[in-house]
């Protein structure tokens, strides 16, 4: 498994945004959507605030892969759920951006926590 590089993971930390897309079964990509992100002992995590039922979260599911971009990051990843890290990451979440304090709510909430994918690059 590849990791992220030192410049990369600072890319994560300071931009607020991240565009993600899943990989369908034919290898093509689905619509970049924009969404938040979080760093942790040098890995990046995601989370649908809408739950499993988004389109982009379920796009993740299918074959596991994808691509994301930030600034000069623009990588293929793989996507791996992620338990036991809530609380870790609901603090992130309410760091990175403390002026967002309904949105932290709903991306901290137990139907966005369900949805907490690791993402490492391909």
């Amino acid at each position: 498994m590849s990791t992220w590089t030192d410049q990369e993971l600072d890319r994560f930390a300071r931009a607020d945004e991240l565009r993600i897309a899943g990989r369908r079964e034919d290898g093509t990509l689905r619509k970049l959507v924009i969404i938040w992100m979080v760093t942790h002992e040098g890995n990046l995590y995601v989370r649908s605030v809408n739950g499993a039922d988004a389109a982009w979260f379920r796009g993740t599911q299918q074959t596991g892969s994808g691509h994301i971009t930030s600034g000069p990051v623009d990588r293929d990843v793989t996507f791996t759920r992620e338990t036991g890290l809530d609380d870790v990451l609901d603090k992130a979440y309410a760091a990175k951006y403390p002026t967002w304090k309904s949105a932290v709510d709903s991306i901290n909430s137990p139907v966005a926590r369900a949805t907490t994918l690791r993402v490492d690059p391909a």
